[in-house]
Order: C-alpha cells, then sequence, then structure tokens
C-alpha cells in the first residue's frame, strides 16, 4: 500500500463493551487497515463517522499511542467475559513493527488474563509465538488464532485483497502457531456470492486449513451495510461486472443475504467440514449457536 499516512491519536479507551456478541470486549489497536480488503465490513464504521469508507480506510490509519496505558488500567478492574482483538482493524497491519501495540496488549493479558481471540490476516502474528504461548497458559486454554483465508484464488485474492500476504503464506503461519501448540483456527470469511461460495472454492480451502492443523473452520456470509454497498458495487463493477445484477438482487432489501442462500450455504459448509474432520468445538465463548457461527467464530 503506498502512500500511507498515519496519525497518532489519543483515545478514550481501550476496551469496548460489545453486546449480541460472542464474545464481551474488543480491542483494536488502529483504525483503518492498510490491507485494503474491499469486503471489509469496519469499513462501514468509517462512514458512520462520516469518513471516507474506501481510500481513506485504507491509507489514513490512526494510531492510539495511549492504547497501552488505558488497557492496563481497565485490566486492573478485572472485565468480565471474553476479549475480542481486531474485529476493526487487524491487529497485526505492518504499523505494529513500529508501535508493538498489539505485543503490548498481549504482555498486558499475560499479567491480567481473559479468554481471548484474534483475528488476522498477517503472518506478522508468528512473532509473537511467546508471549501467545503465555497467555495461553494463563487462560488455560481460552485463546484461540483465527488466520482469515476467505479464498486460494491467486485472481480473486488479488483483485479483493490487494494489501494482504498471500493465503498460502497465511496457511504456513497457521502451521507455526500451531506447531507452537496454539490454537488456531481458519475464517473462511466473509464468503463472497459468486466469487467465492461455489463447493470447490470452499473445499479448497477447508483442505488447506487440515494440512495446516487448523483447529476449526469458521465462516460468514458477506455483509453489505448501507455505508458501504456504493463502495463495494463499484468495485464489483471493475472486476466481476458479470455479477452486477445477481449483486443488485441479492442485496436489494438489506445488508444480508436470504435465508435460503444461508441455508444452501451451510449446506455445503457441512458437507466440507465433514470431508477434513472439523466439529463443533466446545471451549469458544458464545451465546447463540447460529450467530457465533455466522460470525466466524465457531465450525
Amino acid at each position: 500500500m503506498k502512500d500511507v499516512a498515519y496519525r497518532e491519536v489519543r483515545v478514550k479507551s481501550a476496551l469496548n463493551r460489545v453486546r449480541g456478541m460472542p464474545f464481551d470486549w474488543s480491542l483494536n489497536p488502529w483504525t483503518g487497515c492498510v490491507h485494503g480488503c474491499h469486503y471489509c465490513y469496519a469499513r462501514a464504521y468509517h462512514g458512520r463517522r462520516d469518513r471516507d469508507v474506501g481510500r481513506g480506510f485504507d491509507s489514513e490509519i490512526e494510531v492510539k499511542v495511549n492504547l497501552l496505558e488505558l488497557l492496563r488500567a481497565e485490566l486492573r478492574k478485572h472485565p468480565q467475559g471474553a476479549l475480542a482483538i481486531g474485529t476493526a482493524t487487524d491487529p497485526y497491519q505492518p504499523i505494529e513493527g513500529r508501535y508493538r501495540l498489539t505485543r503490548g496488549s498481549l504482555d498486558l493479558l499475560v499479567e491480567y488474563p481473559m479468554p481471548t481471540s484474534i483475528v488476522t490476516k498477517s503472518t506478522l502474528i508468528v512473532r509473537d509465538i511467546d508471549v501467545l504461548h503465555e497467555l495461553d497458559e494463563r487462560v488455560d486454554g481460552e485463546l484461540c488464532v483465527y488466520v482469515s483465508v476467505p479464498t486460494l484464488d491467486r485472481e480473486v485474492w488479488r483483485k479483493a485483497e490487494p494489501g494482504t500476504p498471500p493465503p498460502w503464506q497465511r496457511l504456513r503461519a497457521l502451521r507455526m502457531l500451531r506447531e507452537a501448540g496454539i490454537d488456531a483456527a481458519v475464517l473462511c470469511a466473509p464468503v463472497l456470492p459468486g466469487i467465492t461460495d461455489d463447493e470447490t472454492s470452499l473445499d479448497k480451502v477447508a483442505r488447506a486449513a487440515s494440512e495446516a492443523g487448523a483447529t476449526a473452520l469458521g465462516w460468514r456470509p458477506l455483509k453489505l451495510d448501507a455505508e458501504i454497498k456504493d463502495y463495494y458495487f463499484d468495485f464489483l463493477a471493475r472486476e466481476f461486472p458479470v455479477l452486477m445484477p445477481r449483486y443488485a438482487a441479492t442485496y436489494a432489501s438489506g445488508a444480508h443475504t436470504s435465508h435460503q442462500y444461508q441455508r444452501e450455504l451451510e449446506g455445503k459448509l457441512a458437507r466440507v467440514r465433514s470431508r477434513y474432520g472439523f466439529r463443533e468445538r466446545r471451549h469458544l465463548p458464545r451465546r447463540e449457536p447460529k450467530e457465533a457461527q455466522q460470525l466466524g467464530l465457531a465450525i
């Protein structure tokens, strides 16, 4: 990603209270993400702040420089529940190499442990295998790293996720995490209608996840909030114009795919999961199983 501007900001809190999700708190060291995934739901948060959901989201990154001092103070109060790191930005995008906010957060969680999940597309996470191992011991195994791998198709990856490491490199990182004894799963999310939702594509991800040692396979169909629909449709018009009529019909009534589409997708994923022995995991913090599954936080 060229011409990225980083701006240091001070925020009022580190932990964000979350309700109605399979976790209770979220933590995001940055605002915006250089990975530039065209489907990213977090772009909608930019839109709600009257900010650019496109190039601005990709290239104007806010660094929360007081995150660690706030997090220490908040963790001292022993918040109850589970924490998700990386719900609105990738915690391991390249600037982490300089600021080490994610690493610092993990160090603090070793001191003040709580069940933790991390979502990333970055291979940088292997740098922190040592502290992840410590945290895993402190939370009695209630730590999981979710490596996002929506596709193994080279062309789709280059078009849809232009600033990310190649998916096969992500899987190599996952293998390293597993070899270190860390619980690591694959998120095949979001599933893009007409692009990555055929059973062959899903099977390729599942097979690669299994070969890398992934402990689970999660998924979530593409959600298009009103704030990002035009942006995503512009992407489709450039890269997959033949799909425009289908998407216009699919998302005509809202942000979600139809119940029928989701049932069909669930059927495909069930068949794929069964081929590779992915079973439901019991230790994930979640409330409603179906909701957690569609968030990509369960198998």
